[in-house]
């Protein structure tokens, strides 16, 4: 695929949905490499099954981006939604791979046509700037799940925003190594 410069894509109407995409996959994978292998089956409440466990989660992600994308964006980036090894490198690695791939195509979306195009979105229609507004929303939503999770399991939570009471007001970055 051509690379479309980047002062073409500020130039769009809906740049900044591509920019809140670009940053918003960026937190999922720096949430994602805090967890430990060894948190995956963990849920938020060990007797009840309706809280997702971390791997569920990671699952649901994957699968639920890769059908959006697919079937009411019209984004196929042609891979398996889930990764062969389903640990946290696993899932880092697939989703990290395929999420810029996804990046990439929206990138190429300079029509703005493009993202005023009504489609499926489940039993109704809506702009493809709408889908992917609630993609976003979907995808920050379980990401706080996750960082719940990651408190549950006194697990160093990292900044992904800035700074934050848990970094004591100072921007710090320090994901755990694949």
């Amino acid at each position: 695929m051509q690379e479309i410069p980047s002062f073409i894509v500020f130039l769009m109407r809906f740049s900044f949905l591509v920019e809140t995409y670009e940053t918003e996959r960026l937190k999922v994978l720096s949430v994602w490499s805090m967890f430990h292998d060894q948190d995956l089956p963990v849920r938020p409440h060990p007797a009840d099954t309706r809280g997702l466990s971390v791997l569920e989660q990671m699952q649901h992600q994957c699968r639920s981006e890769n059908a959006w994308f697919c079937n009411m964006l019209g984004i196929d980036v042609a891979a398996p939604p889930l990764p062969a090894e389903e640990t946290r490198r696993g899932f880092v690695l697939q989703y990290g791979t395929d999420s810029l791939k996804r990046l990439d195509v929206l990138k190429s979306k300079t029509d703005d046509a493009w993202w005023e195009d009504e489609v499926d979105f489940f039993d109704v229609k809506r702009s493809r700037a709408w889908v992917l507004v609630r993609r976003i929303a979907h995808t920050s939503h379980h990401r706080g799940q996750q960082m719940a999770m990651l408190r549950m399991l006194n697990r160093e939570v990292y900044s992904v925003y800035g700074p934050t009471a848990d970094t004591g007001k100072a921007i710090v970055y320090k994901p755990s190594a694949l």
